[in-house]
Parts: C-alpha cells; structure tokens; sequence
C-alpha cells in the first residue's frame, strides 16, 4: 500500500498574535499536530501548509496529491479564500479525507461539506474534559481506553448544528457538566469526514498521546477508499439496443 499523504493546514495567526499560544506551540500548531502524525505513522509523507501561502498552500496541484487533509482554523475564518473551499470541497467528494479540529467546526470547509450552521455553546472556563469512547471497535478509537482526560480545555456544549453523524467515536464530558459529540464522522461522495472537538490554542491539547492517537488513527480512517470523478456525460451509445422485441 503506498504511503498516506496527509496536509496539515493551519492559519498560523494565534501563534504570532498570543505569546501564550507562541510559547505553547513555538513552531506553530500545524507543525505540532504534523509532528504527532509523524511519530505515529512513520511511513505517512506528512506536509503543512497555512493560511499566508499563496492560494493558502492549497493549490489545485497540491490537493490532486493530498490523501487526506486536517484542517485548524478560527480567527480567520473569513480570510479563507472561496475558490480554495471549492477545491477542496471537490478533492473530498472524488474521494479525499478531511479531518476538522477543534474551531474548525466555523470553518467555511466544514460548513460546506455539512450544509448545516455547526453552531454550539462555549465557555474558556480551564475545565476539566473527560472523552468517552462510544463505538470502542471503531478504528479512530484504536489504542485508546474507554476514556481519557484533558486537564484543561474550553468546553463545547449542545446543542451542536451538524446533521446526524454516520457514526460516533467520542463524547466529551466538561467539569461544568455540559456533554458534547466530540468526535464525528460523515461521508460526502467518495470522501471520509472526521470532525475532532479538542485543541484550544492556549492548551496544550496537540501534544498529548491519546489526542494525537486519534488524530493518527483519524489519517489511516479517512484514507481514499477509492476515486470518484465528478462527470456528467451525455452518454449517446447504448450498451445494448434499445427498442428491440420484448416477449
């Protein structure tokens, strides 16, 4: 099977703007979401790319090339240019998986391919998040325990405005006791969606070893299962005759 290879795409804005954020992630938290991947599938050709790049390092060339995509955003939202959203939303309906962390729930991406708001509830509160493994035979939940914690984390609560998922992987629990669907997944066309809650920019969420296991595990999920391509020919000869004698 030939290596999976994944783009790790983040606005790089927090980092530069929040000496916190630059100290947690001082390389920026694309390379550090980047770096786990690599430590846990060694094999995988793993690149970033971000926002400031020209066509957001997403060009048309790159996407034909990118196996999966894991996409962070959240102040920027907006600066994110339509005609990347189109080819990106296009590279996952021919088959290209994408995985959406934490704000990226805003992203125009996400909203996109879901056609929902993906609205929810929030609080920065440094609580307690206690993630419950729902479906334990599920790939992305390879590896980890019935349940893992992360000391501190800002909370997202229901109600969250995303359509039904195909199937549940994770449901997160917060000190303040609100639940949340925290790992998600869906499929639009050919293409694999995984939508994982945890990853605040203050916290530092990215370098622990059960998030990043499930981000790795996410990758190997999310992988092309084959090729779909988007064609609407007008098929003029048919494969048998058409008219001919019924009896």
């Amino acid at each position: 099977m030939n290596p999976i290879r994944v783009v790790v795409w983040g606005e790089n804005v927090h980092e530069h703007k929040n000496p916190k954020v630059g100290a947690i992630y001082p390389d920026g938290m694309h390379q550090a979401i980047a770096g786990g991947v690599k430590k846990l599938l060694p094999a995988a050709e793993v690149g970033t790319a971000t926002l400031q790049e020209p066509d957001h390092g997403l060009t048309a060339e790159r996407l034909a090339q990118t196996d999966v995509l894991i996409w962070w955003g959240h102040m920027a939202h907006d600066k994110v240019e339509d005609c990347v959203v189109d080819r990106v939303q296009k590279r996952v309906l021919e088959g290209m998986g994408l995985i959406v962390l934490h704000s990226g729930h805003y992203s125009k991406v996400f909203k996109r391919l879901l056609g929902t708001s993906c609205s929810l509830t929030w609080r920065e509160a440094d609580e307690r998040e206690r993630l419950w493994v729902c479906n334990p035979g599920h790939p992305i939940a390879r590896g980890i325990d019935r349940c893992f914690e992360l000391p501190r984390e800002e909370m997202y609560g229901e109600p969250f405005g995303i359509p039904s998922p195909d199937e549940q992987v994770f449901i997160s629990w917060f000190e303040g006791g609100e639940v949340f669907r925290s790992g998600c997944c869906w499929h639009r066309g050919n293409g694999r969606i995984f939508y994982f809650r945890p990853g605040h920019e203050t916290y530092p969420t990215y370098h622990d070893k059960n998030v990043q296991r499930v981000i790795a595990n996410a990758v190997e999920w999310a992988r092309p299962q084959g090729q779909w391509v988007d064609a609407c020919p007008n098929v003029k000869v048919p494969m048998e005759p058409i008219g001919r004698p019924r009896g």
